[in-house]
């Protein structure tokens, strides 16, 4: 592989990383906070459909955003309920939003547009496009250091710069403010913050909303930027990889980061590298594209090392009186 091929490849990485971040990101919040969120599938599922349907309606690419967001978060607003308010099973809540976001997304789109189940391609200004940093094509015929700038940090949505922006402000959130100190005492202790005055069922809920803004950036993300338009089923699992890239990071930020674009690269190679030539071996296609999930097995099978989960996460909390 020369230097321009890895360039390439690790640009792929990083916009296949993206949405994996933002949903690893969320699901951090929610889990740090004590809720256990393994409806990130289908509340980016959700964001999908109506950010590209909004989009391909208003033609901008900013109101699907906002109605992704929206869409997210009601079902962030629906698992609140069910497993903070009536204190319910947090995964069984969390699957039940899956099945509705899969069947909602194609019922909704298939009366919306008549397409199958997929909303029109979207152009123009109903997708993001990408935004050249300052000095990219002056640079670019620099060796090495052109490539790097002007090939793979340049040349990205501003989701993209977005979702990387957001490692540091959710470390910066969760380790040098109040709010980030109460929100992980909550997933550890709530007892102890609830006798120190500050609402456990508040801060869970501020949690689960951060957890649904979040989501419904990565949806949009893949609906108006990766992709021109909303298909069945596009998320493809990526909320679970990022839950295994959650585990795999020890529910750390920058530990997050790393362990999406570890998936992206996976990703990005299994695309670029249908078959692989080793010796007088062939790796088939089918096994380079199984490889993110194989990954995603390997990791919550344990074999990266013991991943200690908040204490009070998965455990409604009930007031003592």
């Amino acid at each position: 592989m020369d230097f321009l091929t890895l360039i390439q490849v690790l640009d792929s990485t990083v916009r296949l990383a993206t949405p994996l971040l933002l949903a690893c990101l969320a699901g951090l919040f929610s889990e740090r906070a004590g809720i256990f969120d393994i409806g990130l599938e289908g509340k980016m599922l959700a964001a999908a459909f109506f950010s590209a349907a909004f989009a391909a309606t208003t033609g901008s690419a900013w109101i699907g955003l906002l109605a992704g967001i929206g869409a997210s978060m009601m079902l962030s607003g629906l698992h609140g309920l069910a497993s903070i308010t009536f204190r319910g099973n947090q995964l069984i809540s969390g699957v039940a939003i899956n099945f509705l976001a899969s069947g909602m997304t194609v019922l909704i789109a298939q009366s919306w547009f008549r397409q199958g189940g997929r909303t029109p391609s979207l152009t123009g200004d109903a997708r993001f496009t990408s935004i050249d940093l300052p000095f990219a094509d002056a640079v670019r015929d620099i060796p090495f250091v052109g490539p790097i700038y002007s090939d793979l940090l340049s040349g990205h949505s501003i989701l993209v710069y977005l979702a990387f922006l957001a490692v540091p402000a959710t470390y910066w959130l969760l380790y040098s403010t109040r709010f980030g100190l109460r929100l992980r005492a909550v997933g550890e202790n709530p007892a102890a913050v609830d006798t120190a005055g500050i609402s456990v069922i508040g801060m869970r809920f501020a949690a689960v909303a951060i957890c649904g803004i979040l989501c419904g950036i990565a949806g949009a993300y893949l609906s108006t930027a990766l992709q021109a338009g909303f298909v069945k089923e596009m998320t493809a699992g990526r909320g679970f990889i990022a839950l295994a890239a959650l585990i795999f990071a020890k529910w750390r930020p920058w530990y997050a980061m790393m362990a999406c674009l570890l998936f992206g690269f996976l990703q990005a190679v299994s695309l670029r590298y249908q078959n692989i030539q080793i010796g007088e071996f062939t790796i088939p296609v089918q096994l380079m594209d199984a490889l993110p999930y194989i990954l995603t097995v390997v990791i919550l099978a344990g074999f990266v090392g013991k991943a200690i989960p908040p204490r009070a996460g998965g455990e409604p909390y009930v007031k003592e009186r």
